[in-house]
């Protein structure tokens, strides 16, 4: 279980999240929606250890991590997976190598062992065969499941996705969220998923959770969360709405 008790974060005395207390529980699927700069990415960033909080807890699993020197943190790292929202692959690595990358440096792996994980989840995330490529040969949905391959190398027990349908046209959106649903049921992941993208955490997520102005206002099964009357739930879906059409009056 992934438990966030009351926790702060501020940057140079500006207050990012204002006492965010949420529990995601083993197995589950949330997805953190909000508006740009409304800290939902700070509050993935924090999980993985990236930054720490001002104040409050974040325990994953019977650790609480806020305090942890760099060295134990690190061992808590390797519990979790991220999907950064462009990829972040390593350009002049090929793409097994990448996918190899935290198997070489956290564990004693054979190359030959390596070599069968790295060929086992490039086949998970559909990618049979591109060992050899490099990633600006790839497209961007390809770069985003390489990223994924790489995350579920060191079988995680928690995935992180930052924006993962980010620059992504919506058939291929549709099919990064096929694959975290097939993700999390091959591999029996916690998945959490920070985007902006409604439709997207309508169809991945098992629970919704929405971030406003740095607070966490709403957590809701998908269906409730679509009945909430929170005006600042119903404006997020107004804004999306009226995207959707400005796009369609484009074409």
């Amino acid at each position: 279980m992934i438990r966030i008790k009351d926790v702060c974060k501020s940057f140079d005395g500006k207050e990012v999240l204002k006492h965010v207390s949420l529990d995601i529980a083993d197995g589950e699927t949330i997805a953190i929606i909000g508006g740009s700069g409304s800290g939902k990415s700070t509050l993935l960033r924090l999980l993985i250890g990236l930054i720490r909080p001002t104040s409050g807890e974040i325990w994953i699993g019977d650790t609480e991590i806020g305090q942890l020197d760099e060295r134990a943190l690190d061992r808590v790292r390797l519990r979790m997976g991220m999907v950064f929202q462009y990829s972040a692959l390593f350009d002049s690595m090929t793409v097994g190598d990448n996918v190899a990358f935290g198997l070489h440096e956290h564990t004693d792996k054979s190359d030959a062992e390596i070599r069968e994980i790295v060929r086992e989840k490039l086949h998970l995330v559909g990618l049979d065969g591109v060992e050899g490529m490099m990633p600006p040969e790839l497209s961007g949905g390809m770069q985003k499941r390489v990223s994924l391959a790489r995350a579920i190398a060191i079988e995680p027990e928690i995935i992180l996705y930052d924006e993962p349908s980010s620059g992504l046209d919506p058939i291929m959106t549709e099919k990064i969220d096929e694959l975290i649903i097939h993700t999390q049921r091959e591999l029996h992941v916690t998945s959490v998923v920070v985007t902006h993208d409604m439709a997207s955490a309508c169809r991945i997520a098992d629970r919704i959770a929405m971030v406003y102005q740095g607070e966490l206002i709403a957590v809701a099964p998908v269906e409730e969360f679509k009945k909430l009357r929170d005006e600042r739930v119903q404006a997020f879906f107004h804004s999306l709405r009226t995207v959707k059409e400005d796009i369609g009056h484009d074409k």
